[in-house]
């Protein structure tokens, strides 16, 4: 039963609060105005800036920009030969592109279960699943929590694979007190509108590793090059060749300059929804059958998500019912996510309902409550307090 015209008029909003929301001002404006009065507004020197920022910000030798996080994603499949055959681990909670860039490369991705507090692939799970056809792990940063990334790393490096470390969700988060970026072989960062900071579209990865640092540069460019050093022959100034098939996934310097004066603003951001987190741990500890986000010790979450999950023996309506009463008082909730493999493409493929089982649970029972720096504290106590209402029309008297 739908009690949301129960609900007193104090609750109720005038206008939808969306689960998550990009938060442009004059001088991200000004920025990409700049370029657009300039000479270039594709494969200029924005590019170049952008990368530099980023790859400073996060602590490595070098950024590769593309047009989106999934270009990204397939660039780093690339570099790390995946090819028809292989396999590569990775997790079912996520976003499809994390899997979906193996299968654009011909390997095939094996899904592992994740750990129940965290969310994230468990690692005492992957060694298993590790054959003589593995080739990388794709660890997924979910919500903003980082990955175990010294136990996969070791694991990677134990047995010869490539660490891709999906950090879509986590720009800014630590783990054990090293910024995301540092740990994997390559890390993919995110700047789609609902993510740290935006460019529009957009993804980059990181790296300290020359050679897939050229793959990538070559990658995202029909796979050519003009590098003098890299030609096998040269006809001129005017000479490039196609050493390698590659796409047109290059960043314009529109996106780019967005993302660099974006970026200027990613870490008050970052505390600003580490508030609202604090602010919603707060008011909603102690609600018997919502389990909170919980946060690993030696992780520092950059709070991408927040998701709380209501256990369906506590309430007398389903999820979806509940997600609608919300959506009906114009909180914008969400669900993240629908575990890749249950996907009719990925059921065609052979994958089936059952795979991992504490995934599978997580996503009947999870609901994302909105998160992003330009809510005001209004709005987040109309979460609280609508969250609050919710539970208790629904309820079970135990």
């Amino acid at each position: 039963m739908d009690h949301s015209h129960d609900a007193p008029a104090s609750l109720k909003r005038e206008a939808m609060l969306p689960y998550g929301q990009q938060w442009l001002d004059d001088a991200d404006i000004e920025a990409v105005v700049n370029v657009l009065r300039g000479d270039f507004i594709t494969q200029g020197p924005s590019i170049l800036a952008f990368e530099q920022k980023v790859a400073d910000y996060a602590g490595t030798t070098y950024a590769v920009a593309f047009t989106n996080g999934t270009a990204a994603l397939h660039g780093a499949c690339f570099a790390a030969n995946i090819g028809p055959g292989d396999e590569v681990i990775t997790t079912p909670l996520t976003f499809i592109a994390s899997s979906n860039c193996v299968l654009y490369q011909g390997g095939a991705p094996v899904f592992v279960d994740v750990d129940p507090h965290t969310y994230n692939i468990d690692p005492d799970h992957i060694e298993q699943h590790i054959n003589e056809k593995t080739r990388a792990i794709i660890g997924v940063d979910f919500t903003g929590q980082p990955v175990q990334a010294d136990r996969i790393k070791q694991l990677a490096d134990t047995h010869n694979l490539v660490f891709i470390e999906d950090a879509a969700h986590s720009l800014g988060a630590e783990y054990k007190g090293i910024k995301i970026g540092k740990w994997a072989h390559m890390t993919m960062f995110s700047f789609h509108p609902v993510k740290h900071v935006t460019s529009g579209e957009g993804g980059i990865i990181v790296t300290d590793d020359e050679h897939y640092y050229r793959k990538l540069l070559h990658f995202r460019n029909h796979g050519m090059t003009r590098d003098p050093a890299e030609l096998q022959r040269n006809d001129g100034p005017w000479y490039y060749e196609m050493q390698s098939l590659g796409y047109n996934y290059r960043m314009t310097d529109l996106q780019a300059a967005l993302g660099a004066s974006q970026m200027d603003k990613l870490d008050s951001f970052i505390e600003r929804r580490r508030a609202i987190v604090e602010q919603y741990n707060h008011e909603l500890a102690g609600l018997e059958g919502v389990v909170l986000p919980y946060q690993a010790p030696e992780a520092h979450s950059s709070w991408h998500l927040y998701v709380i999950r209501w256990e369906p023996e506590y309430f007398s309506v389903s999820r979806r019912e509940l997600f609608e009463q919300f959506r009906a008082m114009n909180i914008g909730v969400n669900v993240h996510y629908i575990p890749v493999y249950l996907q009719p493409y990925y059921q065609e493929k052979g994958y089936r309902q059952g795979l991992c089982p504490v995934a599978e649970h997580y996503y009947d029972t999870c609901i994302t409550l909105p998160l992003f720096p330009k809510m005001t504290d209004e709005d987040v106590k109309d979460v609280c307090n609508i969250v609050r209402f919710v539970y208790e029309q629904n309820r079970i008297n135990r």
